[in-house]
């Protein structure tokens, strides 16, 4: 075999963006099932320690650290006599309810040598999709890292539909990032860093900086990892990091055993440049963790309007209604012509309300219907573009 070629990205700009990373006061890590299980299911004891010990390093440093971590299936085959992961929703359910137990359990027991205390977060995705339930995931985070504990966060794979699962924990970590409103978003797998290929393919070259969206084109994110035991990828992760750099988070990629390394700032993994500005929280919630109820089909006009003068959506400009969601349910905003969604907004009717109301000005739904019908279908302060 060949040489592999050098590395992608300016090599001027690894170290002084490193500083972020050795910055970072408030830092959400995310590792893979892969990084914590043996190849045939169960814990991996050495592995897992070796990830606590960095983390708790941090953690003595007077550093806030939230953990996102897989492996609680993974955990739960070998105890169940599992040799593979289970494809059923039922048996990967059991399998979670056998290994979240260990798997904590272990996080607790090297966490305490370190004089940390560990506190259990299981969310699903209807607890950051639903605004309330967001809200009360964050009070919960907060007041444990003000109490002083480590909050460990995982999919709640045990109750978790199909309709209802994130899928992948790279991005429910992206968006604790953003909800702890944390410096650093790290995560951790079984690929020590993006390549322009598969890694195992001696021409696919590391990529230790992305700066935006231009660095990662003519790159295949889509080649397979090595793990069985793992449900996401290099494309989720990528995924991921989109979603918390456009928080203003930056986002460094390698894997678990490099850990230390990132953390401490040397030039390994991919680091990936968070945006500028940082927009509100509620609007981020609306562009990233919610789910459509419903669809408002747009004509050329209202698209216009919406899009490139960033007004509110009038009851005028749509042309039809997908979808049964109530006044103040998400709903996606779409281009009649294209298909394409183009925003996302809280709508302010219920979907039986709306068909009487298409192509009327809210002048004329005020004269007939009453002042009450003289408002916004979707108003601009509640409305994020895609």
């Amino acid at each position: 075999m060949g040489s592999r070629p050098g590395s992608v990205g300016p090599p001027e700009h690894n170290w002084p963006v490193r500083e972020l990373v050795t910055g970072a006061r408030r830092i959400v890590v995310k590792v893979g099932s892969s990084s914590l299980t043996t190849a045939s299911g169960g814990i991996d004891e050495q592995r897992v320690d070796a990830l606590v010990d960095v983390l708790g390093g941090l953690a003595a440093d007077g550093r806030e650290v939230v953990l996102v971590s897989s492996g609680a299936i993974a955990a739960g085959l070998a105890p169940l006599s599992l040799r593979r992961r289970p494809r059923d929703l039922a048996t990967q359910q059991a399998a979670a309810s056998v290994g979240q137990g260990l798997l904590i359990g272990r996080y607790a027991a090297g966490f305490a040598r370190h004089g940390l205390q560990v506190g259990q977060v299981l969310l699903t995705a209807d607890d950051v999709t639903r605004r309330s339930h967001y809200r009360n995931a964050y009070r919960t985070l907060r007041k444990l890292l003000d109490l002083g504990a480590l909050p460990i966060v995982n999919e709640n794979d045990t109750v978790a539909t199909d309709e209802i699962r994130f899928g992948d924990n790279d991005r429910l970590a992206a968006l604790v990032a953003a909800l702890v409103q944390a410096d650093l978003l790290v995560l951790l797998s079984d690929v020590d860093a993006l390549y322009t290929g598969n890694p195992s393919d001696p021409l696919s070259r590391k990529i230790s900086y992305v700066g935006d969206e231009t660095d990662l084109e003519g790159i295949n994110i889509t080649a397979p990892g090595k793990s069985k035991i793992g449900t996401g990828g290099m494309v989720t992760k990528v995924e991921a990091a989109r979603i918390a750099t456009g928080f203003g988070i930056p986002v460094v990629l390698t894997a678990a055993p490099l850990a230390g390394g990132a953390l401490s700032g040397d030039d390994v993994g991919t680091l990936f440049q968070p945006a500028g500005s940082r927009p509100t929280a509620r609007l981020f919630w609306l562009a990233h963790a919610t789910a459509p109820r419903g669809r408002l089909h747009l004509d050329p006009g209202a698209v216009t309007a919406v899009v490139a003068r960033r007004k509110s959506l009038l009851p005028a400009g749509i042309t039809a209604v997908d979808g049964s969601f109530a006044a103040g349910d998400p709903v996606d905003l779409i281009d009649a012509g294209s298909g394409a969604p183009v925003a996302r907004g809280l709508v302010n009717y219920d979907a039986v309300e709306l068909p009487a109301l298409l192509g009327r000005t809210t002048g004329e739904l005020a004269a007939t219907l009453g002042p009450g019908y003289e408002r916004e279908v979707v108003h601009r302060d509640d409305l994020v573009l895609l």
